[in-house]
């Protein structure tokens, strides 16, 4: 089921920099969000589609975050009302996954249990480092250093240690 609404681009400022968001209206969220999970396919503007969570704010209501490469997409600023189409996001992941992955798992069962052990969210943070490239050969080569590295530290994840294997693997230089 698709909720539909008018919103606009806010921002906050934090110790980290500043961060643009949706807030979502609370009848929307409370159909959306099941248990933990809160999970949802975004459509912003018929312009952009993104899958994303509904982050809580300590104010009480739930946002969707916009990064900076999704506004310049958009041609959006703070203050600027969007149109947001919301559905459940369904998928495995909860992010876009290559169509090579499924059978990269099954081809390397140990990198692959270990992948699963990891949470959700690591999940996604891995899958979106794999998808991040264009070419599906560099996609396969990240996938190919992330279970070698995985399976070389039996699964417990330093992004520092990965961020130094991908500097290492002949195949990324």
């Amino acid at each position: 089921m698709e909720y539909t609404f008018k919103g606009k681009l806010e921002y906050i400022e934090s110790s980290l920099g500043w961060h643009c968001f949706i807030p979502v209206p609370d009848k929307i969220t409370k159909k959306l969000i099941e248990g933990k999970d809160r999970r949802v396919v975004c459509r912003i503007n018929d312009k952009l589609t993104l899958q994303a969570a509904l982050m809580p704010s300590k104010e009480g209501y739930h946002y969707i975050l916009l990064n900076k490469e999704n506004r310049t997409r958009l041609k959006a600023q703070p203050g600027d009302a969007v149109n947001v189409v919301l559905t459940k996001d369904n998928s495995e992941y909860g992010i876009a996954t290559p169509d090579f992955f499924k059978v990269f798992c099954d081809e390397d069962p140990e990198g692959s249990k270990l992948f699963h052990q990891l949470t959700a969210g690591l999940q996604r943070s891995l899958l979106y480092l794999i998808t991040k490239p264009k070419s599906e050969n560099k996609q396969l080569e990240k996938a190919w250093i992330i279970f070698d590295y995985l399976k070389s530290v039996d699964g417990k994840l330093d992004f520092k240690e990965l961020q130094a294997a991908f500097k290492n693997n002949r195949f990324t230089k």
